[in-house]
């Protein structure tokens, strides 16, 4: 099993997370998912997740 993974949504590189003793801690690879810098998750594919999410939630339109 790896140590490290990539994360990308939407053909969009949103990080990698990295194995620690605790869990899988993420990097940010842009400033579009540095709100989940740092963040610990209990798989790589909860942090993707969480990444997909975030994206999903900023893409969503804005009605004045």
């Amino acid at each position: 099993m790896s140590d490290t993974y990539i994360i990308e949504v939407k053909s969009e590189a949103a990080g990698i997370v990295v194995r620690d003793k605790a869990g899988f801690r993420f990097f940010a690879a842009n400033e579009r998912f540095r709100q989940l810098e740092g963040k610990l998750f209990r798989s790589a594919r909860e942090a993707e997740r969480m990444a997909k999410q975030l994206l999903a939630t900023r893409s969503e339109p804005v009605i004045a």
